[in-house]
């Protein structure tokens, strides 16, 4: 069986094909196989860890405690950040945020969720 890509709206990994189309049968979403590929090669769209695409201005909720080097605590599971910019990945880090109490700090996409 072929790896399917998971929905670019909503997440979901049990999207099917027809014909030329990935379709999402949780939320109807409906792509072309070639924007799916774009996407991926670009490498200009960020994901969270559930495959919501993130913005600049988005707010993201931490889903893993991190570690912060140079300090003695980390970042705690459920900490909320507003405002986050997307930047040239570096090391793998993708987005840099401002945390109170840490102030700047890079942060990888696949520890974040997409909060409203």
């Amino acid at each position: 069986m072929t790896d399917l890509p998971n929905c670019t709206k909503c997440g979901c990994e049990f999207t099917y094909e027809d014909g030329n189309l990935y379709i999402c049968p949780e939320c109807a979403h409906e792509w072309m196989k070639n924007e799916e590929s774009k996407d991926t090669e670009d490498g200009s769209i960020v994901r969270d860890a559930h495959g919501n695409e993130l913005k600049d201005g988005d707010s993201v909720t931490i889903i893993q405690s991190i570690k912060v080097k140079g300090t003695s605590s980390g970042i705690k599971v459920g900490t909320k950040i507003k405002g986050i910019r997307l930047i040239e990945e570096v090391n793998g880090h993708n987005m840099n945020v401002k945390i109170k109490g840490f102030g700047q700090v890079l942060l990888k996409s696949k520890f974040v969720k997409k909060s409203n």
